[in-house]
C-alpha cells in the first residue's frame, strides 16, 4: 500500500475542512476521534459499508482533519486536533459542541474490542 498523503497546516483550507464536514458520518467520525485516542478503522462503527466508511476516512484525511497510519495490514487514524487549533483556532471544540448540542453523527461509534470477562 502506498503511503498516504497528509497535507501540512499551511495547505489546510476552511473550505476543505467545512466540506469534510458536511456529512453527519464524518461528523460521527471526527466526534469519536476527538478523545484523542487512535482507532483502527476496523473498530470505526457507522451504519454505511466499509468501501463508504473508507471514502469518508479518505475525505477527513485530504482534508487535513485526520492522520492515517499502516502498521502492517491494519490502519489507524487519529484526529489532528493541534494542527486544526493551529490553523483555525476554535473551529473544531465550535463545530464538536454544536454536533453535541444538536445530536449530529451519533450513529458512528467504536467497536468494543476489550475480551470478555
Amino acid at each position: 500500500m502506498r503511503q498516504a498523503h497528509h497535507p501540512e497546516v499551511g495547505e489546510f483550507t476552511l473550505t476543505g475542512v467545512m466540506s469534510a464536514l458536511s456529512d453527519p458520518i464524518r461528523v460521527g467520525v471526527v466526534r469519536v476521534l476527538a478523545d484523542g485516542r487512535e482507532r483502527g478503522w476496523g473498530d470505526l462503527q457507522a451504519p454505511v459499508a466499509k468501501s463508504t466508511l473508507s471514502h469518508h476516512l479518505r475525505v477527513l484525511r485530504d482534508a487535513g482533519l485526520t492522520r492515517t497510519r499502516q502498521e502492517g495490514t491494519r490502519c489507524f487514524v487519529t484526529l489532528r486536533r493541534q494542527e486544526l487549533r493551529v490553523r483555525f483556532p476554535g473551529l473544531l471544540e465550535a463545530v464538536l459542541a454544536a454536533a453535541e448540542d444538536e445530536d449530529v453523527g451519533h450513529q458512528v461509534s467504536v467497536r468494543d474490542t476489550a475480551p470478555p470477562v
